[in-house]
């Protein structure tokens, strides 16, 4: 994966395959402190400890479809090579936090990718999940819940293309304004 966009989709899908209901995917930029943090939060159904410890390995993994699962070790090494860490924290019957840093400069660190075009994926094809996309930049802030929309919009699917057109506009808008700030 060359983008870290792509890492949160791979991240959010894993929480939806956990039996998530709610799910909160977060970034936020530091550009005085020089720092890229990345998570998704959700309510799944969690991990003990020791799967904890064997996620990171790429020769681990719960999917049946194949015998390897390289997301999360691939994002850690990544996170490494740029000063930064990739933690874990999971209780069964709770849920799970991935959480991944990196040092926001550095040279050899991916780029965010499109997010904006991301977080709409999950939003319209996961429409039982309850999303929530945090983005911030230093002291700037943008956040859809969209349970809002949900129940403004009640019984129309957000994959109507009025709706999508409205909520690709809204996301891609607000991500841009916030990567403007974001720029050496």
């Amino acid at each position: 994966m060359r983008e870290l966009s792509l890492h949160l989709l791979d991240i959010a899908e894993n929480s939806i395959a956990a039996g998530a209901k709610n799910i909160t995917i977060t970034i936020r930029e530091d550009t005085t402190a020089d720092r890229l943090y990345l998570s998704v939060q959700d309510d799944g159904k969690g991990m003990d400890e020791e799967m904890v410890k064997k996620v990171t390995d790429p020769f681990v993994t719960t999917r049946t479809t194949r015998k390897v699962g390289l997301g999360i070790p691939l994002l850690k090494a990544a996170a490494e090579a740029c000063n930064g860490w990739l933690k874990i924290h999971s209780k069964v019957g709770e849920g799970t936090l991935v959480e991944v840093e990196f040092q926001r400069s550095h040279i050899d660190r991916m780029p965010l990718g499109d997010i904006a075009g991301t977080f709409l994926t999950l939003l319209v094809g996961n429409p039982q999940i309850h999303w929530v996309f945090r983005y911030s930049v230093d002291q700037e802030t943008f956040e859809l819940d969209d349970q809002q929309i949900k129940q403004e919009l009640q019984d129309v699917p957000l994959s109507d293309p009025l709706v999508l057109s409205y909520l690709r506009e809204l996301l891609e808008s607000n991500v841009r304004s916030l990567q403007s700030i974001s720029v050496y």
